[in-house]
């Protein structure tokens, strides 16, 4: 189904992505808060696929990845939530520092958690902040009439967008504050869908696995099976690598602990990228021998299994050498 942008202005995308105003932040919880982002001028905003994040840049020069939550359809806002992390590198403090007024730059929104056209139900499942791009998906299935469900697992006072979620799904969804009452849930659902429905996990990376592992377990098909990761996992400082640039003649040696971007910025090669953590697809180069090892969580299966392309931000080689088209 194709969602159709209104006949409105529409926000001229600057080069590079968008420049948005902060026209709302409002608490979740007591470590989750929501913020919306409108075009300062009042145009509507670029559609989007339900399961989209954007980039947004912090003043310092960082950038994450934040799901949106809405369905995508015509918006005149873009909504995140932001969930703060202790110890982590000080971009969801950035974040939760945002006031009304306050403009950012943003990446267009982009997806790798779709849905399926194919589906006849959609079955959701999320864990603490994996919501937010479940909750997308959840808004596009009560806009369009279609099928889906939703296991939702939190701890007690600590569940973002719950209201949303309930008014969106009644009774289909099924709220859990404990592991047991959720593998209960899980169980049941797993063991009791018809042909056709498709699942889709966010949460920690551990949540999501045990929950991809079990439905793999009881027969579901890869193909059934839709993960989003909502952070960057640590990296190992990998094994180094040469690479060969084919239209430039040039040859760099990548060590370890360097990431390939940065050594292509160090050869004086300049690289679009954002996020820089193998999230937003900005850096993406075409491979033209040699098979990457890739690190990142945007290209699909598919098309890493084809090696034709790498995210020179975070993956690196197999091969000793690699070729780019560079």
């Amino acid at each position: 189904m194709t969602v159709t942008a209104l006949a409105t202005s529409i926000h001229p995308a600057v080069e590079g992505g968008l420049q948005l105003e902060v026209r709302d932040v409002s608490r979740q919880t007591d470590c989750i808060v929501s913020i919306t982002f409108a075009d300062p001028s009042g145009a509507t905003l670029p559609s989007y696929v339900p399961g989209s994040h954007l980039i947004v840049q912090y003043a310092d020069g960082g950038a994450n990845a934040y799901s949106l939550t809405g369905s995508g359809n015509s918006p005149t806002q873009y909504t995140i939530s932001v969930l703060q992390v202790e110890g982590g590198a000080g971009g969801s403090l950035a974040m939760h520092r945002l006031a009304i007024g306050d403009r950012v730059h943003t990446s267009l929104p982009r997806s790798a958690f779709a849905p399926a056209a194919t589906a006849t139900h959609h079955l959701l499942i999320a864990a603490g902040i994996g919501i937010t791009p479940v909750l997308s998906h959840a808004r596009y299935a009560a806009e369009w009439g279609t099928k889906a469900s939703l296991i939702y697992v939190y701890r007690p006072g600590a569940g973002a967008h719950v209201k949303e979620a309930r008014d969106l799904l009644g009774s289909a969804l099924t709220e859990c504050s404990n592991r047991q009452s959720f593998q209960e849930a899980l169980m049941e659902a797993l063991t009791n869908q018809k042909l056709g429905t498709h699942l889709y996990v966010c949460g920690p990376t551990a949540f999501m696995d045990g929950v991809l592992e079990q439905a793999q377990n009881l027969g579901w098909p890869q193909g059934l099976l839709h993960s989003e990761a909502f952070g960057a996992a640590e990296l190992d400082a990998g094994e180094p690598f040469a690479v060969n640039l084919a239209r430039s003649g040039v040859r760099l040696e990548v060590p370890a602990g360097v990431s390939l971007l940065e050594t292509l910025e160090n050869a004086g090669k300049s690289i679009p990228n954002m996020c820089r953590k193998g999230i937003c697809g900005e850096c993406v180069l075409p491979v033209l021998r040699g098979k990457p090892l890739h690190r990142d969580l945007y290209l699909t299966d598919q098309e890493k299994a084809e090696n034709t392309t790498i995210m020179c931000c975070v993956s690196r080689s197999v091969d000793e050498e690699l070729e780019l088209d560079l």
